[in-house]
């Protein structure tokens, strides 16, 4: 696959100056100006203002430059407007109004690589001793960008744009309100789903283990448990563990860790999950802010307001 994962998101905001505070706690490195990076990946978020939340901008990340005129081939096929240059290649999906921009970028590998987390389980003693998470006295800080969850008031034109255009593949569907999409070998990158409102739902921050989800979102409710959204549990599209926090705008933010992958090699039969059980394994049940966020009428009628401004 010449892409090869998520660069960067641009979300604008209406309160910059708390967004910026609130992603400081999730983990990711503020390198000024509403610019961030993660660990292994780079600068890969930017916070900027807007009159209500949104996905200002997507960078897809592709290998070469051939990568890039492929995709302006496929894009003007569809009748998107694309500009170029030998670097990068951009265009507007045309539903969600979104900037998504492909450009050649190096792949993100961990360096040093993570040793495996040892866990025991029955009949198998794989560490000795006291569990090592114990002795993580560091903050949480994410490693890369996973994926973007985007609301379309067109599925199926936000979809083709996405596939046709870009050249994601299609991993599974939740129905036919619904699809995962890829552009690397993990099971999702973007996830395209109905709505009444072209909007983010969240974006989703790879951490090491399970332990890394708890822990970080543990540290991230201290003090202020309107952060809370979802969690903890494990999906059953993609199978990774999960918690959702809020942050200061509305927007959900995941940690994950444990996701399925899928080589280039392997085939892989997209399923059809229909209902929640699509959408979780185990854990709480998915709370209605989660499925309709609260502010889904404000963002309608563009008078949205920041999630912790005042009534």
């Amino acid at each position: 696959m010449a892409l090869h994962g998520l660069g960067k998101a641009t979300i604008g905001v209406p309160n910059v100056e708390d967004t910026i505070a609130y992603y400081t706690d999730f983990g990711l490195s503020h390198r000024g100006g509403g610019v961030f990076a993660t660990r292994d990946g780079g600068e890969q978020l930017e916070i900027v203002h807007s009159p209500t939340r949104r996905l200002v901008e997507l960078t897809v990340a592709a290998d070469d430059p051939d990568d890039i005129a492929a995709v302006g081939r496929d894009l003007a096929r569809l009748g998107v407007p694309v500009d170029r240059d030998g670097t990068s290649a951009r265009a507007v999906e045309p539903v969600t109004g979104t900037r998504v921009r492909v450009a050649v970028r190096p792949r993100v590998a961990a360096d040093p690589v993570p040793p495996p987390t040892p866990y025991n389980g029955p009949g198998r003693i794989d560490r000795w001793g006291r569990a090592p998470f114990l002795s993580r006295a560091e903050p949480v800080a994410p490693r890369k960008l996973g994926h973007a969850v985007l609301g379309s008031t067109d599925l199926e034109t936000s979809m083709r744009f996405f596939t046709d255009g870009l050249g994601f593949k299609v991993s599974d569907y939740m129905g036919d309100k619904a699809a995962f999409l890829r552009c690397s070998v993990d099971h999702h990158n973007v996830l395209v789903m109905a709505a009444p409102v072209n909007f983010l739902h969240h974006t989703s921050w790879q951490v090491d283990d399970v332990d890394e989800v708890g822990r970080g979102a543990h540290a991230m409710l201290e003090g202020h448990p309107e952060r809370h959204v979802w969690g903890l549990g494990r999906h059953y599209a993609g199978a990774n563990f999960f918690y959702y926090l809020k942050d200061p705008a509305g927007n959900f933010s995941e940690y994950y860790s444990d996701m399925d992958t899928i080589p280039e090699d392997e085939l892989w039969d997209p399923d059809v999950l229909h209902g929640l059980a699509g959408l979780y394994s185990w854990g709480p049940p998915p709370p209605p802010s989660f499925l309709e966020p609260d502010d889904l009428a404000e963002l309608m009628t563009g008078t949205h307001a920041p999630a912790n401004a005042s009534r």
